[in-house]
């Protein structure tokens, strides 16, 4: 019975303690405001825009090496709206920084390696960026279909 009641106490002691804490918090810094987080909390109001990527033919490849087959992913970047022409002007050096990433990243899935792990394929597209467009370019990336080939 001393244990349950121990217990029942520390219990009450440990939400007190976290209420308290969480009163304390909003009391000093106030309630989040809605909206303010990412780009709007910077105070950057640049407008975006999406890019079409086009068609990028992929190889999946499994952990060990082995080729499983081919996917064809359709992306579409997001960028600054001021920025739209020049990323569109070098896609061809984000295609080939892609190209020379895929072939050693696995992206085979499924048990006979014919479906394509689209978060390996994104990662894969946003570290080329910056080596096609420069650090901050791309504030995403939309993978808009994936198809066997």
């Amino acid at each position: 019975m001393k244990k349950v009641l121990f217990l029942l106490a520390t219990m009450l002691a440990g939400l007190g303690a976290g209420g308290g804490a969480a009163y304390a918090t909003v009391s000093i810094l106030g309630p989040a405001k809605p909206g303010a987080h990412g780009a709007e909390a910077a105070g950057d109001a640049t407008p975006l825009s999406f890019v079409d990527g086009g068609k990028i033919m992929a190889p999946l490849v499994f952990a060990d090496g082995r080729l499983s087959g081919y996917v064809q992913f359709q992306i579409q970047l997001e960028v600054p709206a001021d920025k739209a022409d020049s990323v569109t002007a070098r896609l061809p050096l984000l295609l080939h920084a892609i190209n020379m990433r895929t072939f050693k990243t696995p992206m085979a899935a499924g048990p006979d390696g014919q479906l394509p792990d689209v978060e390996a394929f994104r990662k894969v597209v946003m570290a080329s960026a910056p080596e096609a467009f420069g650090a901050g370019v791309i504030n995403k990336v939309a993978i808009t279909a994936a198809t066997p080939a």
